[in-house]
């Protein structure tokens, strides 16, 4: 095989490589974005008016059962947050997967780095919640901090993205996103968040795992 061939494939090789560090800074800057705009928003706008019809009708279709389905959801982001990667490190471990274990890596750093920004703009932005804003949003119980964005709503779409990009076959992506969709549409049902703060957690949370791709193996 002549140089200029090694060259060749070299470069065909590396295309894909270079066009998903590209693809990762692009959709991590996006979310970026989004964020910083949705916090210059928050911060010179209060809620908006559909913010406060959309949780209102939601509370409307609240019943017994859906509250207890909807209280258990939201209390599984921890589980689930901490569990995925510790599953994949014991997995790992266990069955000598040097791929599992780097994968372990990939999502519990995702998940800490959309923890740690959303931390930080909880604390420039300080959005009351929707039950202080608005006194006719009566909320399942009463949450504690800032509203904007959403914690859960950014960790779990986080731990979600990042498990999809390490193990993107439908019977991981199809129940990962389920999970964090539900966890998040909770946060409206239980009347703590506002359709934005979750919005503001999507782009966050999948902004981050997208953003360190480079740890998946």
């Amino acid at each position: 095989m002549c140089r200029q061939q090694r060259k060749s494939i070299g470069y065909l090789y590396l295309m894909p490589l270079t066009l998903n560090r590209y693809l990762t800074g692009a959709l991590f800057g996006l979310a970026i974005l989004i964020t910083v705009h949705a916090t210059y928003a928050q911060e010179v706008v209060p809620p908006t008016p559909w913010d406060d019809r959309v949780l209102l009708n939601i509370a409307k279709g609240r019943t017994p059962e859906k509250t207890k389905f909807l209280r258990f959801m939201t209390n599984t982001q921890l589980y689930g947050d901490i569990g995925v990667p510790a599953g994949l490190l014991i997995g790992g471990i266990a069955s000598n997967n040097q791929q599992m274990r780097q994968n372990a890596l990939f999502v519990a750093s995702s998940t800490a780095l959309s923890y740690g920004l959303m931390s930080v703009i909880k604390h420039f932005v300080k959005r009351p919640r929707p039950f202080i804003h608005n006194v006719h949003i009566i909320p399942v119980y009463r949450a504690g901090s800032t509203s904007f964005p959403s914690g859960h709503t950014a960790s779990t779409f986080s731990t979600a993205t990042s498990l999809s990009l390490a193990y993107p076959k439908w019977y991981v992506i199809a129940p990962a996103y389920l999970w964090a969709g539900t966890v998040s549409y909770s946060r409206m049902y239980l009347g703590v968040h506002y359709p934005t703060d979750v919005a503001g957690g999507i782009a966050l949370g999948s902004g981050s795992a997208a953003s360190l791709m480079f740890l998946k193996k």
